[in-house]
């Protein structure tokens, strides 16, 4: 295996599954789409085209939404809250961990720790503010794409005129496309953090060793 594969080998596997994925769910949202066209009477459209459609962007955006909001709250939430015996939480007495405090900072530190000031501030809590970022992105995607396919379902069905993007935030349909997602990500979270008090995945940063008591706090 070549060395930058071996190197990263989780980031390769986890984006090509990423576009593996995406891709059949173009492929099969280009199929329902152009079924749910004929039901109407509708001409079907091309496979390019329905990439540009409503109807993609919303099952798309609606998606990573959700994901990137959990990933996001996750890792601000685990920087305050604890769960005693979990391996996805904390130790119970930590705050911030010696390797945080930049005045300990090494001569390969990354460039706003040897900086310090503003720049320190914004990159001590970059991970979890480029998440949000993400998810307030996906956010909008969500909205727009979503305007578009309740407008072409509602001018193909009753012929109603269209909406705008700040009608629809206001509908129940867009909530609940997303409370939908929203609720499935935590129970996920959560689930995870209460099985890793009593369940072991020998090998995996996200397990505690095998031996380790059920008490211990953190991987």
């Amino acid at each position: 295996m070549p060395r930058w594969i071996r190197d990263n080998a989780l980031s390769v596997t986890m984006l090509g599954a990423f576009v593996v994925f995406l891709s059949l769910q173009s492929v099969f949202g280009w199929q329902t789409h152009n079924e749910e066209l004929a039901e109407y009477g509708a001409a079907p459209i091309d496979w390019l085209a329905y990439l540009g459609s409503g109807h993609f962007a919303e099952s798309v955006f609606e998606n990573w939404e959700s994901e990137f909001l959990q990933m996001g709250g996750y890792v601000l939430l685990t920087a305050y809250l604890v769960q005693k015996g979990s391996a996805e939480s904390k130790p119970e007495d930590q705050t911030d961990r010696p390797e945080d405090d930049a005045r300990r900072a090494g001569p390969d530190a990354p460039w706003p720790v040897r900086v310090g000031g503003l720049p320190l501030v914004v990159y001590r809590n970059s991970l979890s503010l480029a998440l949000l970022l993400i998810f307030l992105g996906s956010f909008v995607g969500h909205l727009l794409g979503g305007t578009a396919e309740y407008n072409e379902q509602q001018a193909l069905s009753n012929g109603a005129p269209p909406i705008s993007a700040w009608e629809f935030l206001g509908t129940s349909e867009f909530w609940f496309q997303s409370m939908q997602n929203w609720q499935s990500e935590f129970l996920a979270v959560g689930v995870l953090i209460l099985l890793s008090i009593v369940l072991r995945q020998h090998a995996s940063p996200e397990s505690k060793p095998v031996t380790a008591a059920h008490a211990q706090t953190g991987a």
